[in-house]
């Protein structure tokens, strides 16, 4: 019996490890060409005009490289999802393609992420060597959760919540515990190879006060993640409506969807007489911590995002979020007797949580990027965000194992796509 053991621990860790060397050097090269074309879209804002034609181009590689396969590429991080669950394959061309449309997307000035990048990366180099080594059925799907978490984790320098990520991702309410192993495996050697190895240095964010523990405090933390929770759910109805209406009206050409949303943005970002929610934003994102930010930010990034991400640019949705609740945090400053930095920061953490209805991962998240401080905070606000925030999500394709309270009256095995679909129906 521990013969046997060995030899499965080998058959994952082996795999899991090459996994995450690929991808630490991949998302190394995600970040630093992402930074080195933002600066440039940053010092040339007349780059903005070519959004759309950035968007016909990365519709007809998605459409080139898509139906002729069978796949549809566009489902992006939902693809993956379903390669976990055993429904579809994951195409190794996802990964590179995903990087190549991203890049698009950051230098012309389209409102995206990073994380759907690395972790259909992930999802492509696992693949990759699923197939090299012919890996089993069950071994596959744990596998693809390596791959998911060594892109997680290298993409946020945040290992330990990586590894759970991947493993959380999938479904909701349950975690494939034995592919914990492996996971952690895949996203500490990306981890490390993304920062030690290549050298890449990741954003920094400062809790610089708390609130003193008491009863109250937790009863304001409770709705603010009751607000911010909202504010996911709000950005992923609108963020999937624009994308059903997008295919619907354009009968799934791609090149047209993207044009036209280029075009929306191009008039958004002209209306709103800034370039701020262009790109990642990340400067206003970090300001959100220490200094005031427009009132309404929160809703402008989401705006930009849900027609950039809805019409068929490609990228990631993490860092968008983070955005939306930092600044919405920022907001609420005047209306809630807490830190900036404090409001900043649980507003990051529960519109991510909301939206990835991914709890253990998100308060992972929290510890990792905030040096453990006010960890009975953002548990607190973690479950409070992924309960308020309903069976609504990023990845429509997630599988609802069981519903996150009796409250919802569910079937098991559904996923967040039928139910939506049942609740437009009734």
């Amino acid at each position: 019996m521990n013969k046997s053991f060995f030899i499965t621990l080998a058959k994952w860790v082996l795999p899991a490890g090459i996994i995450g060397l690929l991808i630490g050097s991949a998302t190394a090269l995600l970040l630093t060409v992402n930074d080195a074309l933002g600066n440039v879209r940053e010092q040339n804002s007349w780059l903005i005009l070519f959004l759309p034609l950035g968007g016909l181009l990365i519709g007809f590689l998605y459409m080139k490289l898509g139906p002729s396969s069978g796949y549809d590429l566009y489902k992006g991080n939902n693809l993956v999802i379903e390669g976990v669950q055993g429904k579809t394959k994951v195409l190794r061309r996802l990964g590179p393609l995903v990087y190549l449309g991203t890049f698009i997307t950051v230098f012309f000035g389209g409102s995206t992420g990073r994380e759907g990048a690395a972790i259909q990366m992930g999802g492509s180099a696992a693949e990759t060597v699923i197939r090299f080594f012919k890996i089993n059925v069950i071994d596959r799907k744990i596998l693809l959760m390596s791959g998911i978490s060594a892109g997680f984790g290298a993409a946020f320098g945040t290992p330990i919540t990586g590894a759970v990520f991947g493993m959380e991702m999938s479904a909701i309410g349950k975690m494939k515990y034995e592919a914990l192993i492996p996971c952690l495996t895949a996203s500490f050697i990306g981890h490390y190879v993304t920062e030690n190895v290549w050298g890449v240095e990741h954003e920094e964010f400062v809790i610089k006060a708390l609130p003193e523990l008491s009863v109250m405090s937790f009863a304001k933390v409770v709705l603010l993640a009751i607000i911010f929770s909202l504010l996911s759910m709000f950005y992923c109805q609108l963020r999937h409506g624009i994308h059903f209406l997008s295919e619907k009206y354009t009968k799934k050409n791609h090149m047209v969807r993207a044009f036209a949303g280029g075009l929306i943005i191009v008039l958004l970002t002209f209306t709103a007489g800034t370039y701020e929610y262009n790109g990642r934003g990340l400067d206003m994102l970090e300001a959100s911590f220490d200094s005031d930010v427009p009132r309404f930010a929160f809703l402008a990034k989401l705006v930009f995002t849900a027609v950039t991400m809805g019409s068929g640019f490609v990228g990631g949705e993490a860092i968008p979020l983070f955005f939306m609740g930092a600044t919405l945090g920022n907001t609420l400053y005047p209306f809630f007797d807490f830190p900036l930095s404090f409001l900043a920061a649980l507003g990051l953490i529960t519109a991510f949580c909301g939206g990835a209805n991914t709890p253990v991962a998100a308060f992972l998240l929290s510890v990792e990027m905030f040096d453990g401080k006010g960890i009975e905070y953002f548990f607190v606000a973690c479950i409070t965000a992924f309960i308020f925030s309903g069976h609504h999500g990023l990845w429509p394709s997630q599988k609802i194992y069981e519903p996150k309270s009796r409250l919802f009256r569910l079937t098991n095995g559904d996923t967040i796509k039928n139910v939506e679909q049942k609740k437009k129906k009734h």
